[in-house]
């Protein structure tokens, strides 16, 4: 069964607080009607610091989409090798072992993919699959471990590499000023992801079913707008109360495989927003607290769109080892309304089963 092995994760040097969030909203919105109420969202998102790519002087002006492009190009170069050599390491594998690289990214745009510059440049074998996801936002870091699985099943015994950088505060609009954008400028942060799932051996969770599901009719509740000056992130209202009807969705899931959602022992999930994650614990009746990692995420990071379920695993791996053969949910939440589910059980390979 493929395995998806500790991810590694890092993010940029540049910090802002929630403290400097808030000054620089009121500054820049000084007299909107919108402001206290945008202020007051961006307070309970318990977002307390964010990490982004470029000094906040910089990150508040908007030099046009062809800087900011090239921003992203040369930067997505620049973090990216670290967390792959970090998830290799992890995964006891060398870039020759990798056969198809998944790369998900929503905040900037390349022709070709990152992944041909990886596999020039990190050492990866001329006929390493490539797998580029652009267009689901935070929906695909569930939806790229969901890839790497089906990639390992359809082709036994291969590896895949999952990469995600997203650097969000690249698609940062300073005139933008409606309620949605608000809050996206004090929810968003920048980070960097990679992780290995295997296709044999390896300590990790061990994949065993994947499920996709699209809410009917709500494809533009979450949206870019693209424009002369580049995307501009569009949030419908109602996107925080998409929890009600995808628990049963996820309860259902979990029933077809005779689990039950709502009694699993650990759970890796999106972290779009301190609703989102208050609403999934309420509506599968568990508590808040098994989604601790993804707390863990919004708090130090803010949403990091495809990453966070990268994160949030990393920190389970870090926890007290999972006991053998303990089942978990991994969810990831985006555009569409989509929503990518994996199911999967804690397991380590048998002595030798590395060689």
């Amino acid at each position: 069964m493929p395995r998806l092995c500790k991810p590694a994760v890092s993010a940029p040097e540049y910090v802002i607080t929630l403290e400097e969030t808030l000054e620089f909203a009121e500054q820049a919105h000084a007299g909107k009607p919108q402001l206290p109420l945008a202020l007051r969202l961006i307070r309970n998102t318990g977002v307390l610091k964010r990490h982004i790519v470029q000094p906040i002087e910089k990150t508040l002006g908007h030099p046009g989409l062809t800087e900011r492009n090239r921003i992203y190009e040369a930067e997505s170069k620049n973090l990216t090798p670290r967390v792959i050599e970090g998830a290799l390491k992890n995964a006891d594998l060398a870039a020759r072992d990798i056969d198809a690289i998944i790369y998900v990214s929503c905040t900037g745009f390349s022709m070709p993919s990152l992944t041909a510059w990886l596999i020039n440049k990190l050492g990866f074998r001329p006929d390493t699959r490539q797998i580029p996801i652009a267009q689901l936002g935070c929906a695909a870091g569930g939806a790229a471990v969901n890839r790497a699985h089906d990639f390992c099943l359809a082709h036994p015994g291969s590896n895949v590499l999952i990469v995600s950088c997203e650097l969000c505060s690249l698609c940062y609009q300073p005139d933008a000023d409606d309620i949605g954008s608000l809050l996206s400028d004090g929810l968003f942060g920048d980070a960097v992801a990679a992780a290995v799932v295997r296709g044999n051996g390896g300590v990790g969770i061990e994949l065993e079913r994947n499920a996709s599901y699209l809410i009917p009719n709500t494809e533009d509740w979450i949206s870019y707008a693209v424009k002369d000056t580049g995307f501009h992130f569009q949030l419908d209202r109602r996107v925080p109360g998409t929890m009600e009807p995808l628990a049963p969705v996820l309860r259902e899931f979990a029933k077809d495989h005779s689990w039950d959602a709502g009694k699993l022992d650990f759970y890796i999930v999106h972290a779009g927003g301190p609703r989102i994650l208050d609403d999934l614990a309420k509506f599968l009746e568990v508590d808040r607290q098994v989604f601790r990692h993804s707390w863990a995420t919004l708090t130090e990071y803010g949403n990091i769109a495809s990453a966070v379920v990268f994160d949030a695993a990393r920190r389970l791996f870090e926890e007290d080892t999972p006991s053998p053969d303990a089942t978990g949910l991994i969810a990831g939440f985006g555009p569409g309304i989509t929503a990518e589910m994996a199911l999967g059980r804690w397991s380590e390979a048998p002595a030798g089963e590395l060689d």
